[in-house]
């Protein structure tokens, strides 16, 4: 295992791949903080899936409650739009032309200042996931189940370019 690696993609592109944690003021200045956040969030998704067990009951599709409040908290928005921008200024920075990292959970597929920025996001909260193509495009997949049909949303870096 390895804390940050460099993929090179099939269309030539260094992309810095990494987890994330090293950009957040939070985990670095107030560790405690960062706990009692953690603490919240895992309530936060055994709540959740109590949540969709009767939404789907009634028909409802799956639906993520801490995606709802991290997106409701104009805080929290700012706080990862910094945290977005610093990584991919460092990954700028170290030569790269884009980053992959994870951490903050929020699948997104975006350039920050000509750098190609990559969040996974997680196959818990988001249920997202990248992958590389054989020609080198990039690709945003969000699971879908059978029965959910408005979760199967992708997009392609030719979108987001």
């Amino acid at each position: 295992m390895v804390s940050e690696a460099v993929h090179v993609t099939a269309a030539g592109e260094q992309l810095w791949v990494l987890h994330g944690d090293r950009f957040d003021g939070v985990i670095q200045c107030a560790k405690w903080l960062a706990h009692m956040g953690d603490t919240l969030y895992e309530f936060t998704l055994r709540l959740n899936r109590h949540l969709n067990r009767l939404r789907g009951r009634m028909g409802l599709p799956y639906w993520s409650l801490s995606a709802y409040l991290k997106h409701k908290v104009k805080k929290a928005l700012n706080y990862v739009t910094d945290f977005e921008t610093a990584v991919a200024h460092e990954a700028r920075r170290r030569g790269h032309q884009g980053v992959v990292c994870g951490h903050i959970h929020r699948a997104e597929m975006r350039r920050i200042d000509g750098v190609l920025y990559c969040n996974d996001g997680d196959w818990v909260e988001s249920r997202t996931a990248l992958v590389e193509h054989h020609d080198g495009r990039l690709e945003l997949l969000h699971w879908c189940p059978a029965a959910d049909r408005s979760f199967n949303e992708h997009e392609t870096l030719a979108e987001t370019a």
